[in-house]
């Protein structure tokens, strides 16, 4: 007889439940959300604007790549972004790779804005945003790059009008930072994966490793952080959210995003 011991048991039986995870899952073929040439199928909102205006070329593609670009600003004024990707979704693997460029920043950009970043999801639609709002409800995958001396670790969630559980535990903070993923100096490409389930879990990976993994995405009529959007909340209460939009976030410091790709899911 075999005997195994404690540590090779948790594998085995991880192992068994990564395979009837994947027999729960059909998964679709992965297709291109951006053509690296256009911002074909893209909608930008960027806060004091209306829906569809790209304010001063906030977005732009170059080589391959949609950027955040302040070259036509004067100063930030509050004026954050987002450019929404045309369809909603459900449940799906997204994997795209970005990196903070080191130099084009705004005087004006908050403290906490410099290299800040993120991947919007489950959001609310741009057409249902305030002129004046400046961030969508939805989940963000926070992108950070470094900013001084200090560790400061990419690939937190940041829950903008909702909350969420983790290990079972609903969130009070408006953030929660990842602890094992690195810090990572602005100039270096980075990949990041999440997949959305059906069931509503979540995980978010940072260059192949998961940094965050929760669920039970929920509307919060007690948030103060997504400005604007308190009727959009209160008119629909504290629902879940098992559906919404993608969209990168221009937050006043020049990012890059390339080869975003998608691949949907569906239970069997």
């Amino acid at each position: 007889m075999i005997r195994l011991t404690g540590g090779a048991l948790a594998l085995l039986l991880a192992l068994g439940a990564g395979v009837a995870h994947a027999e729960d899952l059909k998964a679709g073929p992965w297709r291109p959300l951006f053509d690296g040439k256009t911002l074909n199928g893209w909608t930008p909102k960027v806060a004091k604007h209306p829906t569809g205006e790209n304010y001063r070329d906030t977005f732009v593609v170059d080589h391959g790549a949609i950027r955040v670009s302040y070259a036509g600003y004067d100063t930030l004024d509050g004026q954050f972004g987002h450019l929404f990707y045309k369809a909603p979704f459900k449940a799906y693997r997204l994997k795209l790779t970005y990196r903070f460029l080191t130099e084009g920043g705004l005087a004006d950009t908050p403290a906490w804005a410099r290299s800040n970043s993120g991947i919007m999801f489950l959001s609310q639609s741009p057409e249902s945003m305030t002129v004046e709002q400046p961030f969508p409800v939805s989940v963000e995958f926070q992108l950070l790059g470094k900013d001084g001396d200090a560790p400061r670790s990419t690939g937190s969630v940041c829950t903008p009008g909702l909350t969420i559980t983790i290990d079972g535990t609903k969130v009070k903070e408006h953030c929660t930072i990842s602890k094992n993923a690195p810090t990572i100096p602005n100039g270096t490409w980075v990949q990041a994966e999440l997949e959305v389930l059906p069931n509503g879990q979540i995980t978010q990976k940072i260059n192949g490793v998961a940094v965050h993994r929760y669920a039970d995405v929920t509307l919060d009529p007690d948030d103060t952080v997504a400005g604007g959007a308190k009727p959009y909340i209160l008119a629909r209460g504290a629902q879940p959210v098992t559906e919404g939009y993608i969209a990168l976030q221009s937050e006043g410091h020049p990012i890059e995003f390339k080869d975003i790709e998608i691949q949907e899911l569906t239970a069997r």
